[in-house]
């Protein structure tokens, strides 16, 4: 089979002729339908988000077929439409470590250790291929997907579960003025539009790419684009403004940025008995006021990643049509022009993305 191939950071992302997978205890075999390219992909493959089981083949989360399951895993079954997690947990309770599959990624406190290296060493056929060798947990079948028209677009659905557990975790409710940190991204994009299928009574969709925003203002009168100034004071104050008044719920979604600004201006736009969610790529340490925190009573919390279950409810949303996935910009490329594909994810943003067509 064809596949996307890293052999060492820094090397080029290539096609290669790789052995179709061969079942095994407690796999799956795919056949590949759809994967998002993430826009930061070419950084990954430098070494920029962090280190990697190598040689591998790249990719996490996507849609697949079923082929073959061992006599082991019953998550899903042969011929069902299924979704890719990537998500590896080691099903340790009182220390649980966690992996991304084909990715960069360590759950708790991020740092490698022999279960983490060894979980990623057996595990090495990503998602940027015609068919992966997967553990069964890491697949949610997606029932009734079959009938689903645009299979391409359901490979923002892995996305839009990482999204929804931090408005899960957030208790956000039906009526609640919300402020989504970094919107012009794609995982703001997402944040946004599952806060409106949640019943958000206004969204403030802040970021700095001015397009990008207007096409989240345009989805619904619900959300406000806030353009940042990078200005932490300014930036706070636009978002009250377009709230009209302080935040029930503030999301985080921000990637890699130079300062905690616009992170703290979230914090600074929190109302009391409020809860501020960080879900996204900052590798600021922020500077929390104990005080503050304390006399505001805020809730601060750290999201990473879905659970199987957070996937599934996402799914049914999709299918019911309350979240509706027709604004999405989708691109289709093929396994066959990885450069041209990673020029088109890196221009994406927002609501938009490339999905890789095998």
């Amino acid at each position: 089979m064809k596949a996307w191939t890293l052999d060492s950071l820094g090397s080029p992302l290539t096609v290669s002729d790789v052995a179709d997978p061969q079942l095994r205890e407690g796999s799956a075999v795919v056949r590949m339908l759809s994967a998002q390219i993430p826009a930061y992909t070419r950084a990954l493959t430098t070494g920029d988000r962090g280190g990697l089981a190598l040689p591998t083949v790249l990719g996490i989360g996507g849609i697949c077929r079923v082929e073959a399951v061992a006599d082991d895993v019953h998550s899903v079954r042969p011929g069902e439409i299924a979704a890719i997690t990537g998500f590896l947990a080691s099903g340790r309770i009182a220390e649980p470590e966690e992996v991304l599959l084909g990715w960069t990624g360590i759950g708790g406190r991020g740092r490698e250790t022999a279960t983490t290296s060894c979980m990623r060493r057996v595990w090495r056929t990503g998602t940027f291929a015609e068919q992966a060798i997967l553990p069964g947990s890491t697949l949610v079948a997606l029932p009734g997907a079959e009938k689903y028209p645009d299979v391409a677009r359901l490979a923002f659905l892995p996305w839009l579960a990482v999204a929804a557990s931090a408005l899960e975790r957030s208790g956000a409710s039906a009526g609640d003025r919300i402020a989504i940190i970094g919107a012009s991204g794609q995982l703001g994009g997402a944040a946004t539009l599952l806060a409106l299928a949640r019943g958000a009574g206004v969204v403030a969709a802040v970021g700095r790419n001015t397009a990008s925003l207007d096409r989240l203002a345009a989805l619904d009168r619900r959300v406000r684009a806030v353009r940042s100034v990078g200005d932490r004071r300014n930036d706070a104050a636009a978002i009250t403004d377009a709230l009209g008044g302080d935040a029930d719920v503030v999301i985080d979604a921000l990637g890699p940025t130079p300062t905690p600004d616009l992170t703290m201006a979230g914090f600074d736009v929190a109302r009391v008995d409020g809860t501020i969610v960080l879900l996204g790529g900052v590798r600021q340490d922020l500077p929390i006021p104990y005080g503050e925190l304390m006399r505001r009573r805020l809730t601060l919390a750290g999201s990473w990643m879905a659970s199987n279950q957070t996937v599934y409810r996402v799914w049914r949303q999709i299918e019911s049509g309350v979240v509706d996935l027709g604004p999405l910009d989708v691109s289709h490329v093929g396994l066959d022009d990885v450069e041209g594909a990673l020029t088109a994810a890196e221009a994406t943003t927002g609501l938009g993305f490339v999905a890789l067509v095998p």
